[in-house]
């Protein structure tokens, strides 16, 4: 479904450019919730907004590209970067970090339900089989018709978050990108916009692909995910995987600082800090804060490998006993 072919992105400063993200391939597949974690800073979002085309300054595309591929309606389709904002919303669709300030608050939500559908869609011959649609679908999700009449700022901030889910499903796209779809609500809210993630990705059989540094919310919901660090993919592989046997060293801390039920044994945090954008370390990026760190992790980077089937990890120790 999304090719990611030897990325790399970077931000143009006074001081020069500030590269975010650094030679990141691999691919996502149809039907499937793919997770994106790591700290913040590391790319995450910039990955994202790679992924939908958002390719504007000061963010450069300094080398790949991305392809997003698939069928729809019985026909094939393949955008490349450049191209693939030519099919927002109708095969490819985003929830943006901090959802809830997208929403236009002097304008009822029906009017933009309206808005983002494409003219190109003839779907809906009037206003009216549009709204009735729209209220149908809204019901689907266990939302009251009612909002369509209400504004933004009448809803709480868990209904705005459902609102903006159900506007990025609406024209059932191939594929959802969403950014921190929890942050800033409380557990039980959380709970029910993931619950809500997965019935739709169920329901649609569509591609979703979820940033969050929250390991807890990719436990949940993921069935693959991608480990980042400072601009780097570390690990890939399947969810259960990742959390029953991490490879990477920053995996192992990542799933070690997780709370679990039952648990009752002293949670540590990762040492140091993530190096700065600006002036990263040689090698490893990982190596300052790596206990098992050696000279040639500190002078070479090292490559995204095949560990077994459908694992990958970067890491020097891999090949010998370390990881």
């Amino acid at each position: 479904m999304i090719k990611i072919d030897h990325l790399s992105t970077s931000y143009s400063t006074i001081s020069g450019p500030v590269h975010v993200i650094n030679d990141v391939d691999f691919e996502i597949y149809d039907n499937e919730i793919f997770g994106i974690a790591g700290e913040s800073g590391c790319g995450k979002t910039t990955l994202l907004k790679a992924l939908y085309d958002i390719i504007e300054f000061p963010m450069v595309v300094d080398s790949g590209k991305l392809i997003l591929s698939g069928e729809k309606y019985g026909k094939t389709f393949s955008y490349e970067t450049g191209q693939i904002r030519k099919t927002w919303w109708n095969n490819i669709s985003y929830v943006p970090q901090a959802a809830q300030s997208v929403l236009n608050p002097i304008v009822p939500l029906k009017n933009q339900f309206l808005d983002s559908i494409p003219k190109e869609d003839k779907r809906y011959k009037t206003k009216e089989q549009t709204l009735k649609r729209v209220a149908d679908y809204l019901e689907e999700l266990s939302l009251s018709p009612d909002l369509l009449n209400a504004y933004p700022f009448q809803l709480s901030g868990g209904m705005r978050q459902r609102v903006i889910i159900a506007l990025a499903t609406f024209m059932s796209p191939n594929v959802v990108l969403a950014d921190e779809p929890t942050t800033a609500l409380d557990v039980v809210v959380q709970r029910g916009i993931l619950m809500m993630l997965m019935r739709l990705q169920k329901q649609l059989k569509n591609t979703m692909v979820i940033v969050s540094h929250d390991m807890g919310v990719h436990y949940q919901v993921t069935d693959r995910m991608g480990i980042m660090y400072s601009g780097s993919l570390v690990e890939l592989g399947k969810t259960e995987d990742i959390f029953e046997k991490p490879i990477h060293p920053y995996t192992k801390m990542l799933v070690g600082a997780l709370p679990r039920v039952g648990d009752k044994s002293p949670k540590t945090g990762i040492p140091g800090r993530p190096p700065a954008l600006t002036n990263p370390p040689a090698g490893c990026r990982f190596a300052p804060r790596c206990q098992r760190a050696t000279e040639e992790c500190r002078k070479s980077v090292p490559k995204l490998q095949e560990v077994e089937p459908g694992r990958f990890a970067a890491c020097h120790l891999i090949n010998k006993n370390g990881c």
